[in-house]
């Protein structure tokens, strides 16, 4: 976990302040979310089951441990819990060892928000592990903090993640803008008091009270997520 906190200081002119942003990995920043499936559908496959495709909907987003217990309670396979995480992760690593395509928009709302001294975490369900290997990717300058999911007693959709990362970068929940691309994510940010961006990669996510829906991190920027703020009092 990187640990550098830049100060706080993005007051725009109508007086509200947007102190951090906090991100989302897998689905928002890197182009992963079918990585986890192809991995899911491998590794159940070798055992004799075939994922029904409905089911990408229900364990996208969330944490490891509940989307593997999930597909081990729907298919019946012999394996623990333990085992299919770390074959998971390890199915996971090699396909990112040989390309991790970031989403449209990323590399350059990274850069923005560095070049300006945005305090910024990266907020994710993955394990450590993982998020180190692509943190190496995304720029580990980009952060000043990373949260894992196996370093929270409680994940995403809990809002605990999000409220670490607020604290983390000294900002009040209120006053940060989250990005991310799934309901588990969002319903997590929400329960944390953020501002919410959405930028749905699996399934649809409607607009609501404080979450604002876009189609591509192409629209996002630092005016867009300051612009969020100018609502609030």
């Amino acid at each position: 976990m990187t640990s550098t906190v830049p100060a706080l200081g993005t007051r725009t002119a109508e007086g509200s302040a947007l102190q951090a942003v906090l991100l989302d990995m897998d689905g928002t920043l890197v182009d992963t979310e079918g990585f986890w499936w192809d991995v899911e559908v491998e590794i159940f496959a070798g055992l004799g089951h075939t994922l029904d495709e409905s089911w990408r909907h229900i364990v996208v987003g969330g944490p490891m441990t509940r989307s593997a217990g999930f597909l081990i309670e729907a298919t019946g396979a012999d394996i623990t819990l333990d085992e299919l995480t770390l074959l998971l992760n390890e199915g996971f690593e090699g396909r990112i060892d040989h390309a991790l395509p970031l989403m449209p928009g990323a590399a350059r709302l990274l850069a923005e928000l560095h070049e300006h001294g945005i305090p910024t975490a990266l907020v994710s369900a993955s394990h450590r592990r993982i998020i180190d290997r692509v943190l190496k990717i995304l720029g580990t300058h980009h952060f000043a903090l990373s949260i894992a999911g196996d370093e929270v007693s409680r994940t995403k959709p809990f809002p605990d993640p999000y409220l670490l990362a607020a604290a983390g970068l000294g900002a009040q929940p209120g006053r940060c803008a989250v990005v991310e691309d799934t309901a588990t994510g969002v319903a997590a940010a929400e329960a944390a008091g953020c501002r919410v961006v959405a930028v749905p990669s699996v399934a649809p996510i409607t607009p609501a009270e404080r979450r604002t829906v876009v189609t591509s991190l192409e629209e996002v920027d630092l005016a867009f997520l300051r612009g969020l703020m100018t609502e609030m009092p």
